[in-house]
């Protein structure tokens, strides 16, 4: 039998062959037990598998019989999901964001039906689109704009009020349904919708939207907001036009004088020659102190993140307005969804308008350089796009937040150490310091103004000294001089089993133009993938990775959270650090035994 994943390959290709192809008979890939060993390893390591749903259910006790039970439920179609638990996170706001936790069964089975959706999908979602998809991310959509941007001169800044939790069920399944014909998947997707939520164990319906938390909920989304896409690549099509005329009529009278000058020093010798060399100076310096483009020409380009999208308009703000209504009322009207009016806004692209966490503008200098290997000066820099930190909004912000900073009364801002971090090793105080740096370091790495990162730095490193100077009551150069390796640093030494090592506070130079641009997601759809997967060929051998019986009638697979936090006084524990995995696939008489 074909192993589901390349099956899974091909409907990808037949999508990206033919983008307007209607699938049928999906259903039956749910029923094959390949597909949840892959959805297994792609769940397994993540920090939220062992988090409980409403029930003990997670990603421990994984086995073949869980697999036979999920199959049957499917085949039978008498499997209901459960209610996810919900929970509440803070935006940067203040507000409360509502997560659906579900349990790890219906992780499995959202998990093989997400797999299946992005074959069919992912080929025909458009380029505008870069949120929760494959090689895809932040960085990705903020170059599109850095490129593809330059010389607009407004901004739409668009936003959908509480996107996951108005996406209106009928519309999606009906979207759905226009390109995958299998009744019983339609089915279990409306299940899915509609499995309602735990809210401090008082059930509740859910009459619209897809649960955040969920392992479909992001491909729900971009499902139903492709409609949008589209829509909005309609307007595109009818709003641009070709400039009539390229240049403005005072730069080409320049450029008519220049040209008549170059015909004259063809035959031009001694003085003369010199004196229309200075005129020809004199033209191009006053030709660089005016605009060359006639901005006769209309343009528009947009870009999405997950409900977050911006329209750059080359155009009047009267054209702002009216695409904005539009958008608003195809968003309520067709997508029954509602334009957040206090973050959907109209801005001049001289001013930064605010996207993924950066300020966007577009460059008004008229600042000539030349460039590198070429003979003519052009002023560079000119209606290009600007990406820069908000440095005050976001950084300042986030020292304060978390106290690693403080104001004095005369408003002069120090470095301070941080309480909650003092428990902490001296190892594990260096850590958390450099994984906030690097991470903040890293999402700004393609900013104009990177440098201004320096001072932040710089404050990372001092709080951190401080908080090591207050944990063994040293002052910073006292803490500088017990860390010092001999070279002018300072580091941590640590030792690990076969050898010792040094932690330096991280250096955010490092992260410049990082080549990281793209999320981390697992690529399922991989050409020439091995017919099994590593667990699926440890549970058929049918072996206890702890008694080494072979006799038992169900074999699980036992799994913790993090391997470091093992301390190896248990038998099993040893076994696990031994093989450096945090997976033992073990009997369930064994199983038993760990657990109680």
């Amino acid at each position: 039998m074909k192993p589901t994943i390349e099956i899974l390959e091909n409907i990808k290709r037949n999508s990206e062959r033919n983008k307007d192809e209607i699938f049928t008979r999906l259903y039956r890939y749910l029923l094959r037990p390949d597909i949840y060993y892959v959805a297994y390893k792609n769940l397994y390591a993540n920090s939220g598998a062992a988090t409980k749903g409403i029930n003990t259910d997670t990603v421990d006790g994984f086995s073949e019989k869980k697999i036979e039970n999920i199959i049957k439920l499917l085949t039978d179609e008498t499997y209901i999901p459960s209610p996810s638990r919900r929970t509440y996170i803070k935006k940067a706001n203040g507000k409360l964001r509502p997560l659906g936790i579900p349990t790890f069964t219906d992780k499995l089975i959202q998990e093989a039906l997400r797999m299946m959706l992005e074959a069919v999908y992912e080929p025909v979602f458009l380029d505008c689109s870069h949120g929760f998809r494959p090689n895809r991310s932040c960085h990705t959509a903020l170059n599109k704009i850095k490129y593809g941007f330059n010389g607009v001169r407004w901004f739409i800044e668009g936003d959908i009020k509480s996107c996951f939790d108005t996406i209106n069920h009928s519309k999606l399944v009906g979207v759905i349904n226009a390109k995958i014909k299998d009744a019983r998947l339609i089915k279990l997707i409306w299940k899915l919708l509609k499995a309602g939520y735990l809210d401090n164990w008082e059930y509740h319906k859910t009459q619209s939207g897809s649960p955040q938390g969920g392992i479909c909920s992001p491909i729900f989304a971009n499902i139903y907001l492709h409609e949008l896409d589209k829509f909005v690549s309609k307007q595109i099509d009818n709003f641009d036009k070709p400039e009539k005329d390229r240049r403005t009529t005072d730069y080409k009278k320049i450029e008519r004088k220049k040209q008549s000058i170059n015909r004259q020093l063809k035959k031009a010798q001694g003085e003369l020659c010199t004196k229309l060399i200075k005129q020809k100076k004199a033209l191009k310096k006053k030709q660089l102190k005016i605009p060359s483009k006639s901005q006769t020409d209309k343009r528009m380009r947009y870009i999405r993140y997950a409900d977050d999208f911006i329209i750059g308009i080359c155009g009047n703000k009267e054209d702002c307005q009216t695409i904005k209504q539009q958008l608003s009322d195809f968003i309520c009207n067709t997508m029954r969804m509602e334009l957040s009016d206090e973050k959907t806004l109209i801005t001049h692209s001289s001013l930064d308008a605010k996207f993924l966490g950066y300020d966007i503008s577009v460059r008004r200098e008229n600042k000539a350089m030349r460039k590198k290997g070429k003979s003519c000066i052009k002023r560079t820099l000119n209606n290009k796009v600007n990406l820069s930190i908000p440095f005050d909004d976001k950084i300042m912000k986030f020292l304060f937040d978390n106290k690693i900073i403080r104001q004095k009364q005369d408003g002069k801002i120090i470095p301070t150490y941080r309480p909650k971090l003092l428990t902490r090793t001296d190892l594990g105080i260096v850590s958390a310091f450099n994984a906030e740096l690097r991470g903040i370091c890293n999402f700004y790495s393609i900013a104009s103004n990177f440098y201004k990162l320096n001072y932040f730095a710089y404050l990372m490193e001092y709080s951190c000294l401080l908080t090591l100077g207050v944990k063994y009551n040293n002052t910073i150069g006292q803490t500088k001089f017990k860390f010092k390796d001999g070279n002018g640093k300072w580091c941590i030494p640590y030792k690990t089993k076969t050898e010792s090592k040094r932690c330096y506070f991280a250096n955010y130079t490092e992260c410049k133009n990082s080549n990281k641009l793209v999320d981390v997601t697992p690529n399922i759809l991989v050409r020439n993938y091995p017919t099994r997967t590593i667990f699926e060929s440890r549970l058929v051998k049918k072996t206890c990775e702890l008694c080494k019986t072979t006799k038992a009638e169900n074999y699980e697979i036992h799994h913790v959270p993090k391997l470091k936090d093992l301390k190896g006084e248990k038998e099993w524990e040893q076994v696990m650090i031994k093989k450096r995995k945090k997976t033992l696939v073990i009997c369930e008489s064994c199983h038993e035994m760990i657990h109680s």
